[in-house]
């Protein structure tokens, strides 16, 4: 294990990085995501805020060397649209049954080690895709979860929306599924003891934090893809936007206290949206190469300006309240 300084990151050759930028400390720690949650202690983390590989497939060791190769495998490489190279996107179209059952399997194991270590009213934020969305949900609420929602990132990709392959000029006029222009994150919550203000006062969770004092967080955020700058510092296929990222691990502690944890770290864009907030976090990688570009990425990517106002659904002040006074906006019951 090395000891970061509070400068910011370095790359260690370690299975375990920890550091402090403006006083906001992190982790980063190299290996399987549930066995670290096995051993963890109970009712330890407030939040889990993560991207994890939801068809599973595409990040197994055989199809990340054809990733790299950049040809073959579940790896689909989008053609190039009005002079722009797109970044490669998995196609899970192509999984068999016996592998959406090992989906299942899997985020049904995730989520009881989630249940165990969150504290009560802790959440969860869980991207997926629209078509398997209700693979990685369900094992979730069968282990106890509260849905409480969907976030609805808008973002326009070029994923779908193709005519038939190896048919376009016959079929000009027919798209074979729709183009996907939104991400779904699940949003879930461990049950609360008692009463949500109850909670609140013994455990500091069990709502999410308001943008404002006169808007409340939404479930629809307007979101550009992300940035070349943010993935020429941290290279990643699935690496989200600081934009975005920062807009929901924000709302995820509602009193803006405790640790957000992010089981499959990636490059890092959760833990350097949790530094960029002010909020203590760890992350945890099962790929060495993918830990290694987080480990120097971080420091970097939380230290860029974005815009966070990308909002959909604004509500200023003289709309909020309605000529209401603020005491009765956004109670929890």
């Amino acid at each position: 294990m090395k000891k970061m300084s509070s400068a910011g990151a370095a790359v260690a050759a370690t299975d375990s990085v920890l550091g402090r930028i403006g006083g906001v400390e992190y982790s980063l720690h190299l290996g399987d995501c549930l066995r670290w949650m096995e051993l963890r202690a109970r009712d330890s983390i407030h939040a889990i805020v993560t991207d994890p590989p939801y068809g599973l497939k595409e990040y197994t060791h055989q199809e990340k060397t054809k990733l790299r190769r950049g040809r073959g495998g579940v790896w689909r490489i989008p053609p190039s649209f009005d002079g722009c190279k797109r970044s490669p996107v998995p196609r899970f179209t192509v999984l068999t049954e016996s592998e959406r059952d090992q989906i299942r399997a899997f985020f049904s194991e995730f989520a009881g080690r989630a249940s165990r270590i969150l504290v009560p009213g802790g959440h969860l934020f869980i991207a997926s895709s629209p078509l398997l969305s209700h693979l990685v949900y369900m094992p979730l609420m069968e282990a106890g979860f509260e849905k409480r929602g969907e976030v609805i990132r808008l973002v326009q990709t070029l994923r779908g929306g193709d005519r038939p392959k190896n048919a376009h000029h016959q079929f000009p006029g027919v798209t074979v599924m729709p183009r996907s222009c939104w991400e779904p994150w699940g949003v879930f919550r461990k049950p609360c003891q008692g009463r949500v203000q109850d909670n609140l006062r013994t455990w500091k969770t069990g709502g999410l934090r308001r943008p404002s004092p006169y808007a409340p967080f939404t479930d629809v955020i307007a979101s550009a893809p992300t940035r070349s700058d943010e993935r020429a510092i941290a290279p990643h296929p699935s690496l989200k936007p600081q934009a975005f990222m920062r807009q929901i691990v924000r709302a995820s502690l509602p009193l803006g206290e405790g640790v957000v944890l992010d089981p499959f770290m990636g490059a890092g864009s959760t833990i350097a949206a949790a530094i960029a907030v002010g909020y203590r976090s760890i992350g945890i990688e099962c790929d060495a190469a993918f830990f290694e570009t987080a480990a120097g990425a971080v420091a970097e990517l939380a230290a860029l300006a974005v815009n966070t106002t990308t909002r959909v659904i604004s509500t200023p002040a003289d709309i909020s309240l309605g000529g209401r006074g603020p005491q009765q906006l956004g109670f929890f019951r």
